[in-house]
């Protein structure tokens, strides 16, 4: 069951990017869909198909929000950062402790994180994650925790776990 819930997922994505339900490319997609499951088949996690009941969609919908608000805010930081000619940074290595206990979930904080400008994520071990952070506010790993983690990971909490 799982395996063909992947398939049908991968054919899904490949009708919305295509727009078209000629036979033609009905049949592409299926080929398609069907080779990207055989090659990739094995790395989809185990419990992925929990992500389609409704109210951890509704709660990965509403973190979809909150990560692109957050974003718009850390790409105009990084902005007037580059810009300021005092280049007010201090750059660093900080470690944070994360709560998320699936590997999936961890993956999505630490891409979140990577993807939010002024922010690296540059290794996960364990509970702990390692981030290249542009400008360092606080030595307390507390704070630097609840300043780059928190507001995504009690998001990916109700989404994973």
């Amino acid at each position: 069951m799982k395996r063909f819930v992947h398939f049908l997922l991968l054919f899904g994505i490949w009708l919305l990017l295509t727009w078209s339900l000629h036979w033609q490319d009905l049949l592409a997609g299926g080929i398609i869909a069907l080779i990207a499951h055989v090659m990739l088949g094995d790395i989809y996690p185990v419990n992925a198909v929990k992500i389609l009941n409704p109210v951890r969609f509704f709660w990965l919908v509403v973190y979809g929000v909150t990560f692109f608000s957050y974003m718009v805010k850390a790409n105009f930081d990084v902005a007037y950062r580059v810009l300021n000619i005092n280049m007010p940074i201090r750059p660093g290595i900080v470690k944070v402790r994360t709560r998320l206990k699936t590997d999936m979930a961890r993956t999505f904080l630490a891409n979140s994180i990577t993807l939010t400008p002024g922010t690296l994520t540059v290794d996960c071990v364990d509970d702990h994650l390692y981030i290249h952070w542009i400008n360092i506010v606080s030595d307390d790993p507390n704070k630097e925790t609840e300043i780059i983690v928190q507001h995504f990971e009690k998001l990916l909490e109700r989404v994973f776990e």
